[in-house]
């Protein structure tokens, strides 16, 4: 009896002295900001007194009704490490804090890629012993209404065992700073690969805004047991419609057999992921099929199948034979196929795709999608008979509005900080010219959200990526999308990373991430810490039509306007009246620019850039910063009636 007295005795210890408690981001290894005040938040018993003691200063609170507290330590100089001690009916004590300049890093995928896949990886992992360069991970959440912690997270100190798994835009632009002004370097990096802006947003910024209030009456508060709910009922009802007949399982067995009969299955354009056609966001497992007829001659030669890349893993067969299976989502699929299983006639290649998350299905370049004969080679581009078997039912972040806003960044108010990096807009493509609106709103809201200000919020421009083959002719939403950050750059202390030049057509997540991180610092450089220097390329301004010819001027040329090696100006076209757009010839006079076409003799407007795929455009100044892509219409374009819906 008398130990069980004891052991009573202990738990109502703890239970009585365990109250003080604070955020996950207040940890061992933290970097506090400089020269602001310094709020300090946590949770005790209400009531309950607590004493904050860093460096030289001592504050005391008291835990309202609820148990919230909340302090203001005074601004303190960069430095460190230093110890900050909280007391209460408990003590907690955290170590190795430094003071300096903290950014917060977020968007999707561009913003999430880590420094180990950056072009250089090995050699930027060795040199990555920065004791003063912090990095605080965010596990990524979802909530349904806004959280006061985080999920889980954890500060991590530069070396060549965590460096690997930073935000690589974000360790690039940290390192910068810290080479430049010499102080401690905080980034704290809450990302979401394949996030849209409006699951970035607060539900009282849509509430209060004329273009989106609308919409969020449509979607109450709701737990994430009733979201879930809805998004498989709304996931397994497209999939039923888009397909025709229900998701099963039953006869899977066949499905790899050249003799079965796929005729009443639906068709998909491969390759392309299909949460851009009819299947849209979904994850699970899908069969593909393709029948091809090959010659006598061609079905006795070697052959390799060549599949692209498949997200996230694939089960491959050529006539009811295995021929390969790979698991990496990024990696190119080259099988070679054994002799004699090829032959004349009809052949099937059978593909079993399983999408774990994100993006799903056949995707890549079309050129790396065909059967190679050595001598000759039959391309598989095209359509490709398809049957969902499996539909993995997990929420998307993109599911409901606000849903990482909630989870992800409400956690981290009112935390001080210089300013944000934010990487993102793939997501958005399709309703580029909402973003217009979207992206500002959601610029605002954390503002608000903090009450810290117009901080500086620097964001990376779309680069260079041929997803839909978008030009001036057919409408480009990439274009539209870059057209969108543009604008954005109205709102105050504001600054936008082109990226023309170091994209990659091929590939949405382009690995040269150090550049990205570079011109995002001489933003920095220039706007926060009085270095001054050119940090954007030519920016579109005005124009002005003479004759056969339009007159383009631009801001922010730095010594002057200019194209690698002097060469000539592409990536310009011109239209008449008729709003068809011809390739134009350019040229640089006195640093403005001056368009015109033989084609068109009575010239309305001049496009620069306007493609998915920008990679040839070159005009630069001569501090090598690329200009961004513009038009200097307002004609209606493709996605001007696009209008985010909410899953029901």
């Amino acid at each position: 009896m008398k130990k069980n007295i004891t052991f009573l005795f202990l738990v109502f210890s703890i239970i009585t002295n365990a109250n003080v408690k604070m955020p996950l981001l207040f940890s061992d290894g933290m970097v506090l900001q400089r020269n602001k005040p310094i709020p300090v938040w946590g949770w005790a018993d209400p009531g309950e007194k607590v004493e904050i003691h860093f460096n030289k200063q001592t504050k005391t609170v008291q835990a309202d009704k609820n148990g919230k507290w909340t302090v203001n330590l005074s601004p303190e100089k960069a430095g460190g490490p230093f110890e900050l001690v909280l007391s209460g009916k408990n003590k907690i004590t955290i170590k190795n804090v430094l003071v300096g300049e903290v950014w917060i890093c977020s968007g999707q995928s561009n913003m999430e890629f880590q420094v180990f896949k950056t072009t250089n990886a090995q050699k930027e992992i060795e040199d990555s012993n920065y004791p003063m360069i912090r990095h605080f991970g965010v596990a990524q959440d979802l909530s349904g209404s806004p959280k006061s912690d985080l999920k889980a997270g954890k500060w991590e100190v530069s070396s060549k065992e965590t460096v690997g798994n930073f935000t690589a835009v974000g360790y690039y632009f940290a390192k910068k700073l810290y080479a430049e002004l010499k102080i401690p370097i905080g980034i704290i990096n809450t990302s979401w690969g394949g996030t849209n802006v409006e699951t970035w947003t607060s539900h009282e910024a849509f509430q209060n805004s004329d273009d989106f209030k609308a919409m969020i009456a449509d979607v109450p508060s709701v737990n994430m047991d009733e979201i879930f709910e809805s998004y498989k009922k709304s996931v397994l009802e497209n999939v039923r419609k888009v397909q025709g007949f229900e998701v099963s399982m039953e006869n899977e067995s066949q499905f790899k057999d050249p003799n079965f009969n796929d005729k009443n299955w639906p068709e998909i354009k491969v390759p392309s992921l299909w949460e851009n056609q009819q299947l849209g966001n979904m994850d699970g497992i899908v069969w593909m099929r393709k029948t091809i007829v090959l010659t006598a001659e061609q079905a006795k030669k070697e052959a390799v199948l060549y599949l692209s890349k498949v997200d996230d893993e694939d089960q491959t067969y050529v006539n009811g034979v295995e021929v390969g299976t790979n698991n990496l989502w990024d990696k190119q699929r080259v099988y070679k196929i054994p002799a004699n299983v090829l032959k004349e006639g009809t052949n099937v290649i059978s593909v079993r795709v399983t999408d774990y998350s994100g993006g799903g299905g056949i995707y890549g370049d079309p050129a790396d999608l065909k059967i190679d004969f050595k001598d000759a080679s039959l391309p598989l581009e095209g359509l490709w008979k398809f049957n969902v078997i499996k539909v993995k039912i997990e929420v998307s972040p993109n599911s409901y509005p606000s849903l990482l806003y909630n989870a992800m960044v409400n956690p981290l108010v009112p935390y001080a900080f210089q300013g944000v990096l934010w990487y993102q807009g793939e997501a958005n493509v399709s309703r580029a010219n909402e973003y217009k609106k979207a992206f500002p709103l959601m610029i605002t809201d954390w503002r608000t959200k903090w009450n810290q200000g117009n901080f500086p919020f620097y964001f990376v421009q779309l680069s260079t990526f041929d997803e839909f083959g978008g030009n001036s002719q057919k409408g480009s939403r990439w274009a539209e999308l870059r057209e969108a950050q543009t604008g954005t750059l109205k709102l105050p202390n504001t600054g936008m990373a082109v990226t023309t030049d170091i994209g990659n057509a091929k590939d949405i997540h382009p690995t040269n991430k150090q550049d990205i991180g570079l011109r995002l610092a001489a933003i920095a450089m220039n706007n926060v810490y009085g270095k001054k220097q050119v940090f954007s390329g030519p920016v579109y301004q005005s124009h002005e039509i003479k004759g056969n010819q339009i007159i383009l001027n631009f801001n922010h040329i730095g010594s002057g306007l200019a194209t690698p090696d002097n060469t000539e100006l592409k990536g310009f076209e011109i239209a008449g009246a008729d709003k068809v757009f011809h390739p134009a010839k350019a040229i640089i006079q006195n640093n403005k620019i001056i368009v015109s076409a033989s084609d068109v003799p009575n010239p309305v407007a001049v496009h620069y850039g306007w493609a998915d795929d920008d990679t040839e455009i070159n005009l630069f100044n001569k501090e090598k910063f690329p200009a961004s892509p513009f038009r200097t219409d307002n004609w209606e374009m493709i996605t001007a009636n696009e209008k985010y819906k909410v899953s029901k």
